[in-house]
C-alpha cells in the first residue's frame, strides 16, 4: 500500500501542474479572445485523465486502508474524530465532487460553439475543480490531518 501511497501523492502533484496550466489558458483565452487550441485541449485533457488515475490509487487506497470499514462499522466514532473525518469522509467526497466537474467540464467545452464559450465554461467547472482539489488536499500546515509534500519508498 505504500507503493500506491506514494504514487498518490505524485500523480497529485502532476494534476496541479495540469489544472494550473487548463485555469491559466482559460484566463488568458477569455482576456486576449483567443481562439480555443489544440494546446487548451490538451491541457485539459490532460487534467481529466490524471484526475481518473488519481481517483483509481485514491479508491485503491480507501478500500484497503481499512476507513472504509471503521466508517461503516463505527460511523459516529470516525466522524468524531477529525482526521479520520478528513480522509473518510471529507477529502473523498470533495475529491469526487472535483472529479465529476472535471468531466463535465471537458464535455461542456467540447459542446461549446465559440472560443469565448469554450474558455469561460473552462474557467468555470475547471477553476472550481481545481479549488476543490486544493482545499481537499491534506497540506502539511494543516493541523491534524498534514501529511508531507514528497512521500518515499
Amino acid at each position: 500500500m505504500q507503493t500506491i501511497l506514494v504514487f498518490h501523492n505524485l500523480v497529485r502533484w502532476l494534476i496541479l501542474v495540469f489544472g494550473v496550466w487548463t485555469v491559466l489558458n482559460a484566463i488568458t483565452g477569455l482576456l486576449s479572445n483567443r481562439t480555443y487550441s489544440a494546446n487548451d485541449n490538451r491541457s485539459n485533457l490532460l487534467f481529466m485523465i490524471f484526475c481518473d488515475i488519481q481517483l483509481l490509487l485514491g479508491l485503491i487506497l480507501y478500500f484497503n486502508n481499512n476507513l472504509f470499514k471503521q466508517l461503516t462499522g463505527n460511523t459516529k466514532a470516525v466522524m468524531k474524530d477529525a482526521a479520520l473525518r478528513f480522509f473518510a469522509v471529507e477529502h473523498t467526497l470533495m475529491m469526487l465532487i472535483a472529479i465529476i466537474l472535471v468531466h463535465i467540464g471537458r464535455s461542456s467545452v467540447k459542446r461549446a460553439a465559440t472560443s469565448n464559450q469554450k474558455h469561460k465554461r473552462m474557467l468555470i467547472c475547471f477553476g472550481i475543480a481545481l479549488l476543490l482539489i486544493l482545499a481537499a488536499i491534506p497540506w502539511p500546515f494543516r493541523t491534524n490531518i498534514s501529511r508531507p509534500l514528497f512521500l518515499s519508498f
